[in-house]
C-alpha cells in the first residue's frame, strides 16, 4: 500500500470507505448518534464536500499499486495545526497497521510544513479512537483549555446528534 494525494477519480470511492469504517460502531454496539435505531442508515461525507479539500493538497489516501483507496485521511490547517477532519480504514483493510501508517503521514507531513501539531476530535470510549491516538501521542485536551476551533467541532457534533460526553478534542504537540 502506498500513500498519495487523493485524484479526483478517488473522491467518489471515499464514502464506501467511511461508512465501512463507522459500520465498526454498530457491530461494537456502539451508537454514534445517542438513541438512534439500528437499522437507520449510517451518515457519510458527500464526494464532493472533499473536492476542495483534496485542491489544497490534504487529502491523502493509501492505495495498493493497482487499486482502489482503502483508507483516506482528511485535513485542514487551522491555527498551526493539521486538523484531521476524517480518518478512514475500509474493514478489509483494519488490523494490519495501515491506518497507523497513514496517521505517521500526517504526523510526518504537519512537520514538513512547520506546523505546531495535530488536532482532531473522536470518541472518548472506542479503541480505535481516543486510546488508539494516544498511542501515537495525541492528548485530550478538556473543553475547558481548548482552543475556539476545536471546541466549534465539539459543539457542532453535538448539534449533529453526537453525545458530548462521549466526544473529545485531541492534540499532538510538536
Amino acid at each position: 500500500m502506498i500513500i498519495r494525494a487523493a485524484r479526483p477519480d478517488d473522491l467518489a470511492l471515499l464514502p464506501e470507505i467511511e461508512l465501512s469504517a463507522a459500520s465498526l460502531f454498530r457491530d461494537e454496539g456502539i451508537d454514534i448518534i445517542a438513541g438512534e435505531p439500528d437499522d437507520a442508515p449510517l451518515d457519510f461525507t458527500p464526494a464532493e464536500v472533499w473536492a476542495p479539500i483534496a485542491e489544497a493538497g490534504l487529502l491523502w489516501v493509501m492505495t495498493p499499486d493497482d487499486g482502489p483507496p482503502g483508507a483516506f485521511l482528511a485535513a485542514r490547517i487551522e491555527e498551526g495545526r493539521l486538523h484531521i477532519l476524517e480518518f478512514d480504514v475500509h474493514r478489509r483493510h483494519q488490523g494490519q497497521g495501515l491506518g497507523r501508517r497513514l496517521l505517521a503521514f500526517a504526523i510526518d507531513e504537519a512537520r514538513r510544513r512547520g506546523l505546531s501539531g495535530l488536532s482532531l476530535t473522536t470518541f472518548r470510549d472506542a479503541p480505535w479512537n481516543a486510546p488508539f491516538y494516544a498511542s501515537a501521542g495525541f492528548e485530550i485536551i478538556e473543553r475547558d483549555v481548548a482552543p475556539a476551533t476545536l471546541l466549534a467541532y465539539l459543539d457542532r457534533e453535538a448539534s449533529r446528534g453526537l453525545d458530548p460526553a462521549r466526544r473529545c478534542a485531541m492534540v499532538l504537540r510538536f
